[in-house]
């Protein structure tokens, strides 16, 4: 359900009442009772709350109901719109596990989260800088990329939530060849055979022949090489001020990124709306929406679905296990 406080519930609410969503798969929702109910009402859009018991899953379709596996009891004060506390960060942490231990189970297909609030986890003593981390220690995988994915374009992460003083330090041979070998195994897996990856950078202009630093020519055209002797078609380093114009257009299948912002800046250019979060790398199907908290629109009743109805039909796609040429 991601955080109580914030739109989590109510795109959850406006996702799920969508036919494509209802057609595609049967969405169950762990998080809170209240939070629910309230996110309901909110909506407006008139759904029935089922609530399951304990070790309880749906085996059946009810159209127009919300299953709900009732994993907190938050009081209203740790459900306050834009003011997360210990209490509801403590609740996300519990939601995100459970979900994952149905996962990995088998008795659910996939997991497609709602945003939550790090800081609010982190202080209910649960230390992760995201879903991605923690997710990656709960399924045991040891080697996981963050991959954020709309229609027009895909982009895998070497490095994620660190601070930009340490990138470089981080980008390492090692690292970037092993992004690059779980883009090209996952993207094979879930979207494309034979899919074309496109390596960016570290500095700008590739380095410009070492007079903007090295590390072109001593991390990341070796990884590309070592990648392309397994069998990967991949390429570069590309510029990351000209790749993403031609990516957009179709050339490649997914962009392994250097960092952080440079590959979300123009994903979400482009998918802000219908931009999905996807971990590579589990054992299981995780997708998310692209977007965080969104405290601002929290409690109006107009925040947008669009990623949230987008991970969960991402999510059923992938469970499907369907693969097209490119």
């Amino acid at each position: 359900m991601g955080d109580p406080c914030g739109i989590g519930p109510e795109i959850i609410v406006k996702a799920v009442a969508d036919k494509a969503v209802q057609t595609a798969c049967l969405p169950v929702v762990i998080g809170d009772r209240g939070a629910m109910e309230r996110a309901i009402a909110l909506a407006g859009c008139g759904q029935e709350l089922i609530i399951l018991a304990a070790d309880e899953l749906p085996e059946a379709e009810v159209t127009g109901s919300i299953f709900l596996k009732e994993l907190s009891f938050l009081a209203d004060s740790d459900m306050a719109y834009g003011n997360p506390s210990s209490s509801s960060g403590d609740a996300v942490f519990h939601y995100i596990t459970a979900a994952a231990a149905l996962c990995l189970s088998g008795r659910v297909a996939a997991m497609a989260t709602a945003p939550i609030n790090k800081a609010a986890m982190n202080l209910a003593g649960h230390n992760y800088p995201g879903h991605t981390e923690l997710l990656a220690e709960l399924t045991g995988a040891e080697e996981f990329v963050m991959m954020l994915a709309g229609e027009r374009l895909r982009v895998a992460l070497v490095t994620i939530h660190e601070a930009v003083a340490d990138v470089p330090a981080l980008v390492t041979y090692e690292k970037v060849l092993a992004t690059i070998l779980t883009t090209h195994q996952e993207v094979a897996r879930y979207f494309c055979q034979n899919p074309r990856i496109a390596v960016l950078s570290l500095n700008p202009h590739a380095g410009e022949g070492g007079m903007f630093g090295d590390h072109e020519e001593r991390v990341i055209v070796p990884a590309i090489r070592e990648a392309r002797r397994r069998g990967v078609d991949a390429s570069g380093p590309h510029s990351a001020d000209t790749l993403f114009h031609f990516a957009a257009q179709g050339d490649y299948d997914a962009v392994v990124c250097m960092y952080h912002d440079q590959g979300l800046i123009p994903l979400k250019l482009l998918h802000f709306d219908d931009g999905v979060n996807i971990t590579l790398g589990l054992p299981i199907i995780r997708t998310s929406v692209d977007h965080g908290t969104a405290y601002n629109l929290a409690g109006k009743g107009i925040a947008s679905a669009a990623s949230m109805k987008a991970a969960i039909l991402t999510a059923a796609k992938i469970a499907g296990f369907s693969t097209s040429a490119c």
